[in-house]
């Protein structure tokens, strides 16, 4: 089985988006440098939207790219995926996307999609595995992912932390409830206003 690693942009005191769902100013490394980030063969993504793709310095590329690269499948919440309608069905990695809901699959929408709607968070990254066989679970972190966390599903926590304060927002964690123990970081990189972290989750 593929590694469960939970992962999100975060601000330095733990906030993944304001109050209002506005990430600010915490994704603007990913268009800030040099670098783009390609895919195998050397497609660039772009889920942007601008049509400019993204470009990072060349310490954030060379850890986004192959962690981008590894994912299998996606784990989200259905706020997220209703936040983003599901980037239309074309998330920016992975070749699968488990949304934990209670309710199923807009009609209609986007049928060519490998978006699979689960009910509770154990069945989720239990799909979710199966899809990726070998490949990375990436759970989106916030309330579903500290539910995933808590549940003693995730294998690692990653974090691009950028130098920011929201004061107030959605968690990185969620409402996570208890103590959670991870080890040492494994991965410590500086890129241009990010600071890249991955920690191995203490069993």
């Amino acid at each position: 089985m593929g590694t469960v690693i939970m992962h999100n942009v975060v601000s330095v005191d733990g906030f993944i988006a304001d109050d209002h769902d506005d990430v600010g100013p915490l994704h603007e490394w990913y268009f800030s440098g040099d670098t783009p980030i390609t895919a195998a063969g050397d497609q660039e993504y772009d889920h942007s939207g601008t049509g400019g793709g993204i470009k990072v310095s060349r310490a954030s590329a060379e850890y986004v790219r192959p962690m981008w690269e590894s994912i299998g499948t996606i784990v989200m919440g259905r706020h997220f995926f209703d936040l983003m309608n599901g980037w239309e069905g074309n998330q920016p990695a992975g070749d699968h996307v488990v949304v934990v809901s209670h309710r199923p699959k807009p009609a209609g929408w986007h049928p060519e999609a490998s978006f699979h709607f689960v009910d509770g968070v154990t069945a989720a990254v239990d799909k979710a595995r199966e899809l990726a066989g070998e490949r990375v679970v990436a759970v989106s972190a916030g309330e579903v992912g500290g539910q995933i966390l808590a549940a003693g599903l995730v294998d690692e926590v990653a974090m691009d932390v950028v130098p920011v304060v929201f004061g107030s927002g959605k968690r990185y964690f969620g409402s996570i409830d208890g103590r959670h123990l991870l080890e040492d970081p494994h991965v410590v990189i500086q890129g241009d206003r990010v600071l890249h972290l991955r920690f191995r989750v203490r069993r």
